[in-house]
């Protein structure tokens, strides 16, 4: 079972659904995709299958990630778990995937966006002494694709349903944990390069959002 899961059920286990690029035309690049859903549910579809399909299309080896939901029970730091296991997942195998170990990006969609600014911000270079072999591999991306990302916790620009969903309600104003979740405070020298793509027009995540991490990158 994954670590911290509260049973066996299918939404009890996080999985990588995998979207090998054809051998004709692979590029050698890989993508880990983060659907929305806002921590509750999963935009599998338009947030996940139909960019596998599109990477694919590209040459671009796709997986997408089913984490897990705060709607189930599972929060803060579960889902950071789930997306730097993934990263290293791919990584270890990437060569058998044919794909190079160097050049495995995340791209996230909304909360998604979030999970994967969270991969581009809170990762590590992987234990040397574990015994597992895949934990030795280091957890940070190449690169970012945020797409409408949530990126803060912090009021006023916060999505409120994603914050409740990862934080929990018992943990909803745990100034602490909001400073440490919103991750325009978290960017470093070594954050991947960030691709952002949003619209003024957003209703339910406002571009704030991904303004404070450009301009948090352009510091560093």
């Amino acid at each position: 079972g994954a670590p911290g899961a509260k049973g066996e059920a299918e939404a009890d286990e996080p999985a990588l659904l995998a979207f090998p690029a054809r051998e004709e035309i692979a590029t050698g690049c890989g993508v880990i995709v983060c659907p929305g859903g806002g921590y509750g549910g999963l935009a599998m579809d338009h947030e996940g299958h139909q960019v596998a399909a599109w990477l694919n299309e590209r040459g671009i080896s796709a997986w997408i990630l089913r984490y897990r939901l705060g709607s189930k029970g599972y929060h803060h730091p579960i889902q950071k778990g789930d997306v730097l296991r993934a990263i290293r997942y791919v990584r270890h195998g990437a060569s058998s995937a044919g794909v190079d170990p160097n050049r495995i990006g995340i791209w996230g969609f909304s909360a998604g966006g979030h999970l994967a600014s969270t991969a581009a911000t809170h990762f590590d270079a992987g234990d040397r002494d574990a015994s597992d072999p895949i934990d030795r591999v280091s957890s940070r991306p190449d690169f970012a694709i945020l797409c409408y990302p949530v990126i803060t916790m912090k009021e006023p620009f916060t999505h409120q349903g994603s914050r409740r969903n990862l934080l929990g309600a018992d943990r909803y104003d745990d100034a602490a944990l909001v400073k440490l979740l919103s991750n325009e405070d978290q960017v470093s020298e070594q954050t991947p390069p960030t691709f952002l793509f949003h619209t003024t027009e957003d209703q339910g995540v406002p571009v704030e959002n991904s303004l404070a991490f450009y301009s948090a990158l352009r510091q560093k």
